[in-house]
């Protein structure tokens, strides 16, 4: 099952990226498949199959590369979005002409291969606070032109997005800081200039910007790169001011560390981790004669 908080991003925005991308890889035809088979060619049958354990995603995006090349294609689902599965485990078959089978095969595998990688780290990741009230976000830090997929990605493996871009939200870093001399500069200059109806987060990096952040009230205040007793005195001081502040950490996050940042009483974790480092996921296609 696709986990609740999972949006699968609709055709109007998927189409134009696997168009573009069915353009790169097939240019001015597919000579070999083209040259092999007739277009009268019978039709055929593949499967799919995992050939390492981990959390599926992408599948349907996958048929729906298969489709856009022809709407014939059938594209059957053994395994839900965000499940976990073993290594040999059969999770699609598709019916339709060969040609468009073959065709669309690298396309439609390098998306669920990639997809599936960082679903399956970002589990890993979620499963080391999952009896813990601190969520595991993802960042920024995606792939240019795949974000909108990638974030789908986390959010089957169990984590919540931060913001899709600049426009989401107002996050005042360390280099907006430096920029205007302070950070009540920065979060009063911000405050009157949008929507009453969005947050700002502050990145601090020490208790005093923490007590600067709680003094010009931040909805957010990041803990960016602090030890772990830095932490529990920001956290501490934050929950001591009676604001209805949000708490994320960020900074060298990994599977060792995480469990111990999310103990200091944070509410967020952030990490690129899951995007930045994953591998892809093992994935085949298997033409069934």
């Amino acid at each position: 099952m696709t986990p609740v908080n999972a949006v699968l991003p609709p055709h109007i925005l998927l189409d134009p990226l696997l168009q573009d991308w069915l353009r790169e890889d097939i240019g001015r035809g597919d000579r070999t498949t083209q040259s092999l088979l007739s277009i009268h060619q019978t039709d055929g049958q593949a499967e799919w199959i995992v050939k390492s354990p981990g959390v599926i995603a992408g599948l349907p995006i996958a048929g729906r590369v298969f489709q856009l090349l022809n709407s014939q294609v059938s594209f059957i689902t053994f395994a839900g979005e965000g499940e976990f599965c073993q290594k040999g485990q059969v999770i699609a078959r598709m019916h339709g002409s060969l040609d468009t089978l073959l065709m669309g095969e690298r396309v439609a595998l390098n998306i669920a291969m990639r997809l599936s990688g960082i679903a399956t780290l970002t589990r890993q990741y979620v499963e080391k606070i999952t009896d813990l009230p601190t969520k595991f976000v993802d960042t920024r830090k995606t792939t240019p032109g795949l974000r909108i997929l990638e974030k789908y990605a986390t959010q089957l493996g169990g984590a919540i997005n931060h913001r899709m871009g600049l426009d989401d939200a107002v996050m005042i870093k360390d280099n907006h800081i430096a920029a205007v001399g302070g950070i009540g500069e920065a979060i009063t200059r911000v405050r009157s200039r949008i929507p009453y109806t969005m947050t700002i987060e502050v990145e601090t990096e020490n208790l005093d910007q923490v007590q600067q952040a709680i003094q010009y009230n931040a909805d957010i205040i990041m803990l960016d790169n602090m030890s772990t007793e830095t932490m529990r005195k920001a956290v501490q001081m934050i929950r001591a001011s009676q604001k209805n502040i949000k708490i994320e950490a960020s900074g060298n996050i990994n599977l060792e560390t995480i469990r111990t940042v999310a103990e200091t009483g944070v509410d967020y974790i952030s990490s690129s981790a899951p995007i930045t480092q994953s591998k892809w996921l093992d994935l085949s296609m298997n033409i069934i004669q």
